[in-house]
């Protein structure tokens, strides 16, 4: 049987087969759609071969479809040849509703609906060739077709082919692979510019999570000093310890205005140590927390004979202006312009560097790491530690570690191309290029053991000056301690196994269990702080355990731990 037809209606077929053909064109497609037309082709000729009208042997053998219509068309009604002619659009469309409805399936297309629709025109097709009126008329020639019935007969076959015109037009757009791939790289485009905007507006809003005040700190800050208020007598201040300046013991330094954070480090210190008697715990705090940060300690003194000395900035008098540069800098009006004007304004344009505006970086309790001699004349050694750690072990090893005459004991955070002096440094600079290397690997501030005496042999606060003082216009770096860190102990440090401090807990939720375990400290440094309700679920325990939870303003102001 033809599958297409010259002339009037007999060239819808051919139109819609070429059609198909041009629509097709990838090779890739070629090989699949002839194999399913052919099969479905195959089908229909043999199933519509039963109802084929005897030839006549005087019929020429070898003559083509055409005239074959030809020839009955003048032995027969004049409606014979219209009907066969619909009869043949009809099975046109069938063959290529159903090479869509296969190739569909093929695909495994989500257009359940098109494939529902193309399977039910195919039925409705079926249908009309085996009426009864259609199925006589043309197995029968010498039947005459009434005019009636016929026009019945023709108003559906070319509404039924009308509906499959639209839906093959309308169900192009899912074959058609190159208009996929444009509307792909479209829906890909904008989705890469919703996904930097989202990115741009989640730092902010990650930001201000994490530098906020929560309502509970907040709530035990007030707590603590109304505490202080209505008992002024219990609070006085006791005389020194004479512990706090014994090179013997184990010294800490921890600076902070977070009152619980610290309570955490300190007890989680006290509770894994095998002498705690002798270990002593160095607070600096500010003066808007140093009230709170004492009382706390009051209310609960540390267990098994640890010592503790809590202070304030303000307590040592040689940090001013005139000797500290950061504090020179703070009071400068370009810095303050810096950090203090149009923030809100510039704050989704400038997302990247928007953490370097936080006042923090600048402060002075967060660079108070840098006087450690000064601030603790009598000590040798000193651990210092970030207020967002936790230390899960005995951690006196690490006094009895040779720094070989270096002056920091670190953890190095290098891998690869990654935490090189590099990605911290403004190396376009003259100075940084010709001073350091790109390549050299960068460590980690939040647990570093430092002896005081290398520190003072080495002269590294006039380095730290030095450098701060060149980087007032912040060309050097971008702000923050660990650059003037990595600057100021350049080459003066030691590297640790990386078992005695695991980073990465406040950002990275990749971070092996089997790692945490055997880690001396562990830092939550990134945004998501254990004490935030943005902590990462899975490491927020690990922290929560060493809250003192028995600590009546603690449940008051409802931590939520």
């Amino acid at each position: 049987m033809a599958v297409a037809f010259r002339g009037g209606r007999g060239g819808v077929g051919s139109g819609q087969s070429a059609g198909l053909r041009s629509f097709f064109s990838y090779r890739i497609f070629i090989s699949a759609l002839f194999s399913f037309l052919f099969l479905a082709t195959f089908s229909v000729v043999l199933n519509s071969s039963r109802h084929q009208p005897h030839q006549d042997h005087t019929l020429p053998s070898m003559g083509n479809a055409y005239m074959q219509r030809t020839f009955l068309a003048l032995q027969s009604d004049p409606l014979k040849t219209r009907l066969d002619l619909i009869h043949k659009q009809a099975t046109d469309h069938l063959t290529l509703v159903n090479a869509y409805a296969a190739y569909a399936r093929k695909l495994k297309l989500d257009a359940s609906k098109q494939l529902k629709l193309f399977e039910d025109l195919a039925i409705n097709f079926s249908d009309l060739q085996s009426k009864p009126g259609l199925k006589s008329a043309v197995s029968d020639t010498g039947n005459a077709l009434e005019e009636d019935t016929f026009r019945q007969l023709e108003k559906e076959v070319k509404d039924k082919v009308k509906t499959a015109r639209m839906m093959i037009v309308e169900s192009k757009e899912s074959y058609d692979t190159q208009l996929k791939i444009q509307k792909l790289k479209d829906t890909i485009f904008a989705v890469q510019e919703q996904l930097t905007k989202a990115k741009k507006n989640g730092a902010v809003a990650s930001l201000i999570s994490a530098k906020s005040v929560p309502k509970s700190l907040h709530c035990l800050a007030m707590r603590l000093v109304g505490e202080r208020i209505s008992n002024p007598e219990k609070y006085k201040d006791a005389s020194p310890d004479p512990a706090a300046e014994d090179p013997t013991l184990y010294h800490y330094a921890v600076f902070s205005d977070n009152v619980i954070a610290v309570s955490v480090v300190v007890r989680s210190v006290v509770m894994n140590a095998e002498e705690p008697w002798k270990h002593v715990f160095h607070v600096v705090t500010d003066r808007m927390n140093l009230a709170a940060m004492k009382v706390w300690f009051k209310m609960r003194p540390l267990d098994r004979g640890a010592h503790i000395e809590i202070k304030s900035v303000e307590d040592f008098k040689f940090l001013n202006s005139s000797y500290a540069p950061v504090l020179r800098q703070l009071e400068s009006a370009k810095l303050q312009k810096f950090y203090f004007e149009n923030q809100a304004e510039n704050a989704t344009k400038d997302s990247h560097n928007l953490k370097f505006k936080n006042p923090k970086y600048l402060s002075m309790l967060n660079h108070l790491r840098f006087y450690l001699p000064e601030m603790y004349p009598k000590l040798n050694k000193i651990l210092f530690l970030d207020d967002d750690v936790v230390v899960q072990k005995d951690v006196t090893g690490l006094w009895k570690i040779n720094l070989d005459g270096k002056v920091n004991g670190a953890v190095e955070t290098c891998f690869g191309s990654f935490h090189r002096y590099g990605q911290y440094l403004n190396f376009t600079h003259p100075l940084i290029k010709e001073s350091f290397s790109p390549s050299a690997c960068a460590w980690a501030f939040g647990m570093n053991i430092f002896d005081l005496n290398a520190w003072r042999r080495e002269k590294c606060t006039d380095q730290y000056h030095y450098w701060q003082n060149l980087n007032e216009d912040r060309t050097l770096w971008k702000l923050g301690t660990l650059p003037p860190g990595l600057i100021t102990f350049y080459s003066k440090t030691k590297s640790l196994d990386k078992s005695w401090h695991v980073l990465g807990l406040g950002y990275n939720p990749g971070v092996s269990m089997d790692e945490i375990r055997n880690a001396a400290v562990i830092h939550y440094n990134g945004n998501m702080k254990p004490w935030l309700d943005i902590a990462m679920n899975q490491y927020k325990s690990l922290w929560t355990k060493y809250v003192d939870n028995e600590m009546e303003f603690v449940q008051m102001c409802n931590f939520g731990l």
